[in-house]
């Protein structure tokens, strides 16, 4: 039931946007549910699922995607799509620690959250060069753009979270409050022993 709604959902947002979203059949959905690879938002009162998003893996594992991101329109401007990228990102990042996580969209919307999670925007090159992925574009109404560019570029943005750049970042971000800290405690020292010698010279002026 929830695997057909989400089907809906994405071709119906196709049609919105009049650019691509890669159609997905209710099989494929819900295998994706069954293997805890995807992540649904439900409208319990209306028995009626209301967002989605799921992964998929590429190039052995060295590569991750969440794709498929949608909110069913009376549900929009509520933070959901949020919601739900940040909980399949956190899931991708807890199954596959050490893959690097990527999408492409056209959606700003999309653009904005990838980014407050880490993305940033990258050419194509840099991300899975695996067939099978761009072969999943087929559905897309721009595949042909992506086709006649010999698939580096087409109307989607790249996108990619490193998680080895980020634990660079991370380290880089403690040595240097390590750093700034140890020098906070030696002025405070210094400060301290100043006061001090000025509370004895002025003990012994007395």
């Amino acid at each position: 039931m929830h695997a057909a709604r989400v089907c809906e959902l994405i071709n119906e947002s196709a049609k919105q946007r009049g650019t691509g979203i890669a159609s997905r059949t209710p099989e494929y959905v819900e295998k994706k549910m069954l293997d805890g690879k995807a992540v649904i938002a439900t409208d319990v009162d209306a028995h009626r699922a209301v967002g989605f998003s799921y992964i998929e893996t590429w190039g052995h594992g060295r590569f991750v995607a969440n794709s498929g991101l949608i909110v069913d329109p009376d549900y929009r401007h509520m933070g959901l799509a949020y919601k739900i990228k940040k909980k399949v990102f956190n899931l991708s990042r807890k199954k596959f620690p050490k893959s690097r996580i990527f999408g492409i969209t056209t959606g700003l919307a999309v653009m904005k959250i990838n980014s407050s999670l880490g993305y940033v925007p990258v050419t194509f090159s840099e991300l899975t060069d695996d067939e099978e992925f761009w072969s999943g574009c087929r559905g897309c109404r721009n595949f042909d753009i992506l086709q006649r560019n010999s698939y580096r570029m087409c109307l989607c943005i790249g996108m990619l979270y490193d998680p080895r750049r980020h634990q660079s970042l991370r380290q880089h971000l403690v040595d240097f409050v390590r750093r700034h800290n140890l020098r906070a405690q030696k002025l405070r020292f210094r400060w301290w022993m100043r006061n001090r010698r000025l509370k004895q010279k002025k003990f012994l002026g007395r």
